[in-house]
């Protein structure tokens, strides 16, 4: 059971166990102490009787609820624990025989069994098939608790498994995004400030600049699972001023970005898969098209939107794409970062797409 557990997860656990042990042993003295009137005898017992439910407690803590009852090998579990039951039973009363017995309440027993119909004077099979019985129920009782706590830390590691499981699967869905965005758009752009720099040098050194902040951004702040927002609104900046360059005047870009806010963490590529879809299927080189990017902060939320216009000729397996695949892989995404915390409507029509994204300002599940 403490296999799985950190460091600091163990000591905390055996610290908890030694603060019980020492309650469970303290009661008893102190009990006697008070109303035992100096009768070592009946704190020996309860000693013996407390020693003998460690045993089993941790036995079947230890090794019986993990290597069996949690294995479905219930039947050797069972055994397991009947025989421990009988031995633990065999090993008490040797030792209250042998070592804590009382001729005074051995007197009082054989005056009670001699009350009892057809038993001889010195018979004391009653008084074993009841100690047995005792035995046996407390055992379970002890047994049951150690299966429960089993099961706890098992549901326990399970959910901390779908966790660890939940953020390799953020990771990729990060890198994925990342891949995506890196080739194509790279080299395109590129070649557009190849083509700027006998144009208009500044211009094209200025390109060179954003282009490098942006692949900074990728390679080394988009890592960590988590950037200010203030730095994805610049990267989204970026990108949209590179976007710029491939552009016609038929295009009529419209972005509406705060400047001014309390600057707070955000997992890194939020938005920007709902940009690039944007132009990438909103530009229509035979008609003018349209792109609306709007973002409002306040202390509450996030409020994203992204609209843009559908060509005649945008209709295809493509577009089709835009609002399968990808826009599954980014629900998906937000589901997994923000559960019960987000609200993301898609609207669609012939002419126009558009994408609402409300996301409550609270901790990220990474």
């Amino acid at each position: 059971m403490f296999k799985t557990l950190s460091n600091r997860e163990k000591w905390i656990k055996i610290t908890l166990h030694a603060i019980v042990w020492m309650i469970i042993i303290l009661i008893p003295l102190y009990l006697n102490s008070v109303f035992g009137s100096g009768n070592l005898r009946r704190l020996y017992e309860s000693y013996l009787y407390t020693f003998s439910a460690g045993v089993i407690f941790y036995t079947s803590y230890l090794w019986l609820v993990p290597k069996y009852f949690l294995q479905e090998r219930k039947l050797i579990y069972v055994l397991f624990l009947f025989g421990l039951i009988l031995v633990s039973f065999f090993f008490v009363s040797f030792v209250k025989e042998y070592f804590i017995f009382d001729p005074a309440d051995e007197a009082k027993l054989r005056e009670s069994l001699k009350r009892l119909p057809g038993q001889a004077e010195h018979s004391r099979a009653p008084k074993m098939v009841f100690d047995f019985m005792g035995h046996s129920f407390s055992s379970l009782l002890v047994a049951g608790f150690a299966v429960v706590l089993g099961l706890m830390e098992k549901l326990k590691l399970n959910e901390k498994k779908q966790k660890e499981m939940e953020k390799e699967k953020l990771h990729s869905e990060l890198a994925f995004l990342k891949n995506q965005i890196s080739p194509h758009f790279f080299f395109n752009t590129l070649n557009n400030i190849y083509s700027l720099i006998g144009i208009d040098g500044p211009a094209a050194q200025d390109s060179v600049l954003k282009l490098s902040k942006m692949m900074r951004y990728l390679l080394y702040e988009s890592d960590h699972g988590e950037t200010m927002m203030s730095h994805e609104l610049e990267f989204m900046n970026n990108y949209i001023d590179l976007m710029k360059l491939r552009q016609s005047k038929r295009v009529d870009l419209q972005v509406d970005f705060p400047n001014d806010f309390s600057d707070f963490s955000v997992p890194p590529l939020l938005f920007i898969p709902f940009i690039e879809n944007s132009f990438k299927h909103g530009v229509c080189h035979r008609e003018t098209s349209v792109i609306k990017l709007r973002m409002e902060i306040d202390s509450q939320q996030i409020r994203f939107t992204s609209e843009n216009s559908i060509g005649k000729g945008a209709q295809s397996e493509d577009m089709k794409q835009h609002s399968g695949i990808g826009l599954e892989n980014v629900k998906k995404r937000l589901g997994l970062l923000f559960p019960g915390k987000h609200e993301l409507k898609i609207e669609k029509d012939d002419t126009a797409f558009k994408v609402e994204l409300i996301i409550q300002k609270v901790k990220i599940n990474t």
